[in-house]
């Protein structure tokens, strides 16, 4: 058997024709069979005014599916920070900690938090922010892994629905906190530590000296990756969101890590979007939707209902719109078990993940259930 734990991330996608109630359901059961065939940890992501993805709140998933599950590892892949406080966060996790203790990943996410020496009147952009000059075309690792072109976040952080979105989770005049300091908070809530600057101590209970994992997950070599790696923390980098910038986010991790009480060499987990069928072809009509759905995404109008594969067929596409979502659909992994797997072991091997993310979306509920079932069956035969 495989050696390299697989981890689930569940954005709780809506097909289309069928509504949040039932996908929260599918969730549920999906997390439960999760469990029953091997899978490490199961982990849900944050989104927000996404009409096709239901994930709004990691904390609240996680406490309805720990109370549907018994051993899996349950956390956020990840709780946004940028509109959030650390007591806030410690105090959620606090909770699910005291009623399902030592199952809980507390994945965390810049998402818009300032990072160093970028002032709250916008003055200095983050650089992610700023559009770097692409390579000419794909290049691939020496074992063979693709790494695209950088793909330009410019339009949809243009986007007027990203604007409402970030208006309607802050607080009027309020402006992210300090995306390093806001990390130090949490763990020092976590660790029992915390004073203000006057030297009053704050004691979060429960949730001091809980056992959480607290992960960082990260798309570059930027904040994330030296927040991460100075505080030796676990580092998970996104294969499956930003695959032109994998490599560097984990060699700037590894290359700022310093150890920990918790850990004393770096640990990286990569992520991946896969579909697996029962021969290629199959694979493939499921995975049909996945490309106009990405587009929905980076266009900003938000992540539609996840399309069935004839009303994907059924898109006009043109070549701004190829262009738009081709470094995700060039590097989601399509195909039989043996495939999907064979390249996930290049993606470990290229990258040296400790452990693997993956996420499936297929417009019925059986078929993702049923490619995570071949997945793991032929993960744990090597």
């Amino acid at each position: 058997m495989s050696s390299t734990p697989l981890v689930i991330l569940d954005l709780v996608p809506i097909s289309s024709g069928s509504t949040a109630a039932h996908a929260l359901r599918n969730s549920l059961d999906l997390a439960c069979r999760a469990e029953q065939a091997g899978y490490q940890r199961y982990w849900f992501a944050e989104h927000h005014l996404n009409p096709g993805v239901a994930g709004t709140s990691p904390a609240v998933l996680i406490a309805l599916t720990a109370a549907a599950t018994s051993t899996i590892r349950l956390g956020s892949g990840a709780v946004q920070m940028g509109h959030r406080t650390a007591l806030a966060t410690v105090e959620e996790f606090g909770l699910l900690d005291a009623m399902y203790p030592g199952r809980l990943d507390l994945g965390l996410g810049r998402s818009g938090g300032r990072p160093p020496g970028h002032s709250a009147n916008g003055a200095g952009a983050p650089a992610a922010r700023t559009p770097q000059a692409a390579p000419a075309g794909n290049r691939t690792t020496p074992n063979g892994l693709l790494i695209p072109p950088r793909f330009s976040l410019e339009r949809l952080l243009a986007s007027p629905r990203l604007a409402l979105n970030k208006r309607l989770l802050q607080l009027p005049g309020a402006e992210p906190q300090n995306y390093t300091e806001q990390i130090g908070d949490v763990l020092a809530l976590l660790h029992g530590t915390f004073r203000s600057a006057d030297g009053i101590a704050a004691h979060v209970i429960p949730g001091e000296s809980a056992g959480i994992q607290v992960w960082i997950l990260g798309s570059s070599a930027g904040e994330s990756a030296q927040v991460a790696g100075e505080r030796g923390l676990r580092f998970a980098a996104n294969y499956h969101v930003s695959p032109a910038t994998v490599l560097e986010a984990v060699a700037g991790y590894r290359a700022a890590f310093r150890p920990s009480a918790e850990l004393s060499e770096p640990y990286v987990s990569v992520s991946a979007d896969v579909v697996v069928g029962s021969d290629d072809a199959a694979a493939r009509e499921l995975a049909a939707g996945y490309g106009l759905w990405v587009r929905s995404i980076r266009t900003g109008e938000g992540a539609i209902d996840f399309p069935a594969p004839d009303q994907a067929r059924a898109h006009a596409w043109t070549d701004e719109d190829r262009a738009l979502v081709a470094d995700r659909t060039d590097t989601q992994f399509v195909g039989t078990a043996r495939h999907v797997a064979d390249k996930l072991e290049q993606l470990r091997d290229a990258t040296g993940a400790d452990e693997l993310i993956v996420t499936t979306i297929t417009h019925r509920h059986a078929d993702r259930v049923r490619s995570y079932q071949l997945l793991a069956d032929e993960w744990h035969r090597r």
